[in-house]
């Protein structure tokens, strides 16, 4: 009795789905190496599951594999990556060479390894030396002259508090003086009012005798 037919579709269960792609893929490879070994063909696999993880099989050793994706951009007119990356160590090697002689540069601008320059070279380091001086005195002057504005500005603000603590001083003195003299005041008018309280009801007993 032989097997029915499989419908060809997604597989609902994810364990009998992972189960069915390691069958399906290790089969695929092996019917790549067999048409490999078989005919002398030149294959090239990619593989990647659902997760994520790829494989890869290569009829050759790893350079073949670049050979191979050249020749499917040869005959079939596509990319499989943008032009500009093909000639990204061409870009690298180009960095790097800019990066060697800005370190060069460097250190001919702290004066080192310039027994090599001729005249017009050193020049040119001289000028760009001043340049350089010039531009850090202009920014040291720029920064001194805020440094003093700010020292202004505190002193002129010290100032101002110091007079506003003079004032405050004064103020208290004044009202303690207030204070004193209208104590001292009323003491006195106190002093003279007790002598009038006396005469206002005084004791006269004769007069009771002569009613």
């Amino acid at each position: 009795m032989g097997r029915g037919k499989i419908e060809i579709k997604r597989i609902e269960n994810s364990n009998n789905r992972h189960v069915t792609y390691s069958k399906r893929r290790s089969g695929i490879i092996k019917k790549a190496t067999e048409i490999t070994v078989l005919c002398d063909a030149k294959v090239s696999l990619i593989i990647i599951s659902s997760s994520g993880k790829m494989v890869e099989y290569c009829s050759g050793p790893r350079e073949t594999l670049m050979k191979i994706l050249d020749k499917y951009h040869s005959q079939s007119g596509k990319k499989l990556w943008d032009a500009k990356h093909e000639n990204l160590s061409n870009e690298v090697d180009r960095v790097k060479k800019d990066n060697d002689g800005m370190q060069v540069e460097l250190r001919h601008l702290k004066g080192e390894d310039i027994t090599s320059l001729n005249h017009m070279d050193l020049m040119a380091l001289e000028e760009a030396l001043e340049n350089g001086l010039a531009s850090i005195r202009d920014k040291q002057s720029r920064f001194m002259d805020a440094l003093r504005e700010n020292d202004r500005a505190l002193e002129e603000e010290n100032k101002r508090l110091a007079y506003e603590l003079h004032k405050g001083r004064k103020t208290e003195e004044n009202m303690r003086d207030m204070e004193d003299a209208y104590h001292q005041r009323l003491g006195n008018y106190n002093n003279t009012q007790i002598p009038f309280a006396f005469r206002v009801q005084p004791i006269q007993p004769n007069l009771h005798d002569r009613m």
